[in-house]
This record gives structure tokens, C-alpha cells and sequence, in this order.
């Protein structure tokens, strides 16, 4: 069988993981399978090197206006500024064609601003970095964006989360193509997870709820943050800002943008991550931030990040002395 062409489109200023991190993936797929499954291969805009966002560069196979040969997968790597970018319509106009013309085609983090831009999107459910989801949202509204997803299948589209999550979706490829076994000896190789846990909010402070509305609101904001595990119903703040509690409850959403409940909850889980992140366990951490049990906390942190508080910890507690 002749090799399958993985061709990463790689603009001016992209993430070097975005790039090297996939193509590692596909390369160990050639050396675990004893046989060159794939020829990975780099497409710049124009000859000449590619300027990386750390600075490195990079010298692509090919530019957009050379013959590449068939493409069996085309994945567009991502940019720091990618949100903010106005491409060309030379490049837009061969991406057009040539991620439809591939087996299959998607992104790499705020890669999916690009195929966005090329109509490539379009009703279709996509996922991207959680810190700019929503500005893909907001510029696409056609685009079903899955903010906590590491990587998302739809149909020959294929779109990962931030960075590292190029590699994720890069080993979902080798096991379409070449079976489970392969891509756990890959995962195993590379040292990284062959199924990641939870979704990429757990890797997000995105959720964590700042002070806002009037400054008498704010410094009831600032007593919950500080003391997670103190009364926080509606009846004692209120009281605390010598309201009743209906108009209190009314301000707060009004003001806020959440019920006072949604606001206690976020900071508690918030209060959470930091003390599981230090080693604390869980069943320490739920009387420490206001929760009536491990179990309590375990259902609300799940759906928050989509991981258990051990998952969670476990991340962390290889850095940290506190058991």
C-alpha cells in the first residue's frame, strides 16, 4: 500500500506543538507498525521559513501553490492570535478544496478560526481552546462549538482542543486506521494518555467567578471566596447586606449575571481546585470548602470539569508533600 499523505497547513506565527506534536504521533505510528503507514508532510503559505510563535522556524514540503498529490488527512495547526487573523482568499480558496478533497480534514486549537473562515464549518459540531470557544461562537454562529470536548468527529471533519490535544486526536486517527492495539503501543511510547480523562475545562480557569455589580455586592463576593465553607444562603447574605432575601436574590442576578446559589457553588469548586491541586483529599477538601459530603462534592465538581475530585488530584499529588 502506498504511504497515506498527513499534510499540516502551518501559517505564519503557529504553535510549534500544533505541528511537531501530531506529526511525532503518526511518525511512531510508521515505527510501531514496521512499515510507512503515513508520510507526514508540512504545507506553508509561501517558500521560505515559517516563523513559529516561540520563534523557531520551521521549512515546509510544500506551499499552497505546489502539487502535493492526493492528501489522505489535512490538519490546519493553530496560532496564538488566530481569532484576530484576516487571511487571504488565495489561501481560503485552497483550503476550500483541499480540505474537502482529502479523506478526511480539521484542526488543531485555533485552527478551526481558519477552516471557519474558509466556510468549512458550518453547521457542524467543531471544538477548539476553551479561551477562545466562545469567540468562535460568537463569529460563526452556524458552528456547533463543544467547548469541554478534546477532540470531536463529525463525519470526515475532525477538530482538537487546545495544544496538546493535537496529539489526542492525532492517535483517534491512527486507531481508525490501524486499530486499537497500534495506538496503545503509540500511547505507551510517547508517554501519554491513550483515552484522556475528562473533558478540557479541567485545564481551564475559565469557570472560576470573579466580584462584580455594585461594590456592596462585590464585598459579599470577596466574604464567599474567602470562606467557602460558611452559611452562604440566600437568607445570610442577604442579611449581610441588610436586604431581604427576594431583593437580594433579584440584585444579585441582575448585577452578577448568576443566582447567588450558581455564584456559591462556582467559588466552592474553585476553593476545591486549589486544595486538591496541593494534595489535599477529597473528603478533607469537601468539609474545607462547604460541601455537605465528599459525595456532594464529587457530583458537582463532575460536572463542572467532567473529572471525580481523585481524577483531579491525581494530576497534582506527584508535585506536592501534603497527603
Amino acid at each position: 500500500m502506498k504511504p497515506r499523505t498527513i499534510a499540516i497547513l502551518a501559517v505564519p506565527g503557529v504553535q510549534l506543538l500544533d505541528v511537531s506534536g501530531p506529526l511525532d504521533v503518526f511518525a511512531e505510528a510508521n515505527l510501531q507498525s514496521g512499515r510507512q503507514v503515513y508520510r507526514p508532510v508540512v504545507i506553508a503559505t509561501t517558500h521560505g521559513h515559517i516563523r513559529s510563535s516561540s520563534g523557531i522556524r520551521l521549512i515546509a514540503d510544500y506551499t499552497i501553490e505546489d502539487e502535493t498529490g492526493p492528501l489522505d488527512t489535512l490538519l490546519v495547526a493553530g496560532c496564538p492570535n488566530a481569532a484576530e487573523i484576516e487571511h487571504d482568499a488565495k489561501l481560503l480558496a485552497w483550503l476550500g478544496k483541499a480540505g474537502p478533497g482529502a479523506r478526511r480534514y480539521g484542526s488543531v486549537c485555533s485552527g478551526a478560526f481558519l477552516l471557519a473562515a474558509a466556510g468549512l464549518l458550518e453547521g457542524r459540531r467543531v471544538t477548539t481552546h476553551w479561551a477562545v470557544a466562545e469567540r468562535l461562537r460568537q463569529a460563526y454562529p452556524a458552528v456547533m462549538v463543544e467547548e469541554d470536548a478534546i477532540h470531536v468527529a463529525d463525519r470526515e471533519l475532525r477538530t482538537a482542543a487546545g495544544v496538546t490535544a493535537g496529539l489526542d486526536l492525532a492517535l483517534s486517527l491512527v486507531e481508525e486506521d490501524l486499530g486499537r492495539d497500534v495506538a496503545m503501543r503509540i500511547a505507551a511510547q510517547l508517554v501519554m494518555f491513550f483515552k484522556r480523562p475528562g473533558g478540557q475545562m479541567q485545564f481551564s480557569r475559565k469557570g472560576e467567578a470573579a466580584p462584580a455589580g455594585r461594590s456592596a455586592l462585590q464585598e459579599v463576593q470577596r466574604w464567599i471566596a474567602a470562606n467557602p465553607a460558611a452559611d452562604h444562603s440566600v437568607a445570610e447574605l442577604a442579611r449581610r447586606m441588610e436586604l431581604s432575601p427576594r431583593h437580594f436574590a433579584r440584585l444579585f442576578r441582575d448585577e452578577v449575571g448568576m443566582t447567588p446559589a450558581a455564584w456559591v457553588e462556582s467559588t466552592r469548586i474553585a476553593a476545591a481546585r486549589r486544595l486538591l491541586e496541593s494534595g489535599h483529599a477529597p473528603k478533607q477538601v469537601a468539609g474545607e470548602c462547604g460541601f455537605a459530603d465528599d459525595d456532594t462534592l464529587r457530583r458537582a465538581f463532575t460536572r463542572h470539569l467532567g473529572v471525580t475530585p481523585a481524577e483531579y488530584r491525581k494530576q497534582y499529588a506527584h508535585m506536592s508533600p501534603v497527603s
